[in-house]
């Protein structure tokens, strides 16, 4: 017979102990320290910061090593703490003509202006194993210190200077800011970009793909993807004018879409946007794909049903804290929620034994 089944503080508190106890692993081998995981995780560290939405490498790395590595886990660590730390103002636009880039490339223009940069990427490695980083040898060293530049105009103003390109209204509205209130719909592109960026980047990149495997009629060229840092800026009122605080790393990635045209648009091309925390481009091109796919309204699209044409589809299950929890809470005791089904189908299965007898 099913029981509800009672626990206490003492199990819980023993959980709690075991959990640290795996945590650490053997203690014969030495502990990971913060510094490392910063260090020699940024990617990792980078999606914390960026669906956490938090910019701080230090307790990213601290989240990713409490979690165990679940990066999920870290990311909700990030956000609950995010909310005990107080606002003192917000930051001007960033202006990402002036990033210092480590990676620039254009998959539209062979001889971008600026030049390409292939930075620090995967693209060109031959995905085998290097057994050489088990040997834990020395650290590799590259050949050449990068070269920054002031300014990296953007490549698709290029495009801009011949009318190409649909033109997109200028607002000097602030956004409404989604780590402090709830999404609603329908949402503007501000928000639905807010939502994307700090969406969970398997999910972001499967409806991206899907928008290339025709569910969008949406053919995309990467413009440019840039990663470098750019400098944050802060308005002061006792001064006037704006200081720089500080500078971050980001990732942003620019599309360019055919659009056909409309009733009252010609033919042109369109853009998808993409910004990040730290080195995600994974994360960056995808956003831009999905921006593009939701952007189907306001250019005049048809809606061809496809998932990431979907609004509240996409915007509602991207967030993995959420989707976390919903999905995590049925593992927790449901006990009273069972016993009323469980008599229920007692119920129903003793009705309907006369009926079956009968018809035997």
């Amino acid at each position: 017979m099913y029981v509800a089944v009672k626990g206490g503080e003492r199990a819980i508190d023993n959980a709690h102990a075991w959990l640290a106890e795996e945590r650490r692993g053997d203690t014969a081998v030495a502990e990971l320290s913060v510094a490392q995981i910063r260090e020699q995780l940024k990617l990792a560290v980078n999606r914390v910061m960026a669906e956490g939405s938090l910019y701080d490498a230090d307790l990213a790395a601290l989240a990713i090593k409490q979690s165990r590595g679940d990066l999920i886990e870290a990311i909700f660590l990030i956000r609950a703490y995010r909310t005990t730390l107080p606002r003192f103002g917000a930051s001007v636009p960033v202006a990402t003509d002036d990033m210092a880039c480590d990676r620039r490339v254009s998959a539209t223009f062979k001889d971008a202006p600026g030049g390409q940069v292939l930075g620090p990427t995967f693209d060109y490695t031959h995905r085998l194993l290097d057994f050489k980083l088990a040997a834990e040898g020395k650290a590799p060293q590259a050949p050449e210190a990068r070269a920054e530049t002031a300014s990296t105009p953007h490549i698709m103003s290029f495009l801009d200077r011949e009318g190409l390109v649909q033109q997109e209204d200028a607002s000097d509205a602030t956004p409404p800011d989604l780590t402090r209130e709830p999404l609603e719909l329908p949402a503007d592109r501000a928000l639905r970009l807010q939502s994307l960026t700090r969406g969970d980047e398997g999910f972001v990149l499967g409806m991206a793909y899907s928008t290339q495997r025709g569910y969008a009629r949406n053919h995309a060229f990467v413009a440019e993807l840039r990663i470098g840092t750019v400098p944050v800026e802060m308005e002061i009122p006792e001064l006037g004018f704006a200081i720089e605080i500080g500078d971050i790393e980001v990732t942003e990635c620019e599309t360019v879409n055919q659009f056909k045209g409309s009733k009252t648009e010609p033919p042109q091309f369109t853009r998808g946007y993409g910004l990040v925390f730290g080195m995600s481009e994974r994360k960056a091109i995808s956003m831009a794909l999905v921006d593009r796919a939701l952007r189907w309204k306001e250019l005049g699209e048809d809606n061809v049903g496809a998932p990431a044409q979907d609004e509240e589809f996409v915007l509602y299950h991207a967030d993995n804290i959420q989707a976390t929890g919903f999905l995590e809470h049925i593992k927790l005791p449901h006990y009273v929620d069972f016993q009323s089904e469980l008599e229920l189908i007692r119920k129903l299965r003793r009705e309907a034994m006369p009926t079956q007898e009968a018809a035997e």
